[in-house]
């Protein structure tokens, strides 16, 4: 079975961007061909999805691991860092505002 496992991903599948009817498709022909016997079909396609999710998952981890890689080297701030910075620009706008209306008075 692991035989017919290296032989699905040999062709090319990329089991990440493969959807299920076309993993069912190619597990299909393989027991046409008599490579892959009926009764071992579903649990070869389950298998095969089961990798490809795997391997998506373990793609978008990398991927953003990445990205916020790129956004600590570039100083890009975080979202938490302008919420703050808003809070504080908000207080101080408060603040100027009370001071002229007391300058005023």
């Amino acid at each position: 079975m692991s035989d017919l496992f290296k032989k699905a991903i040999s062709l090319g599948l990329g089991l990440t961007v493969v959807s299920k009817e076309k993993v069912e498709k190619i597990v299909d022909d393989l027991v046409k061909r008599g490579e892959l016997a009926p009764a071992e079909s579903k649990a070869l396609v389950n298998r095969l999805v089961e990798r490809g999710e795997e391997e998506q998952s373990q793609i978008k981890s990398y991927i953003y691991e990445q990205v916020q890689r790129v956004l600590s080297d570039l100083d890009v701030p975080k979202e938490s860092d302008v919420a703050s910075l808003e809070q504080r620009i908000a207080t101080l706008e408060k603040k100027v505002v009370e001071l002229e209306g007391s300058r005023q008075e």
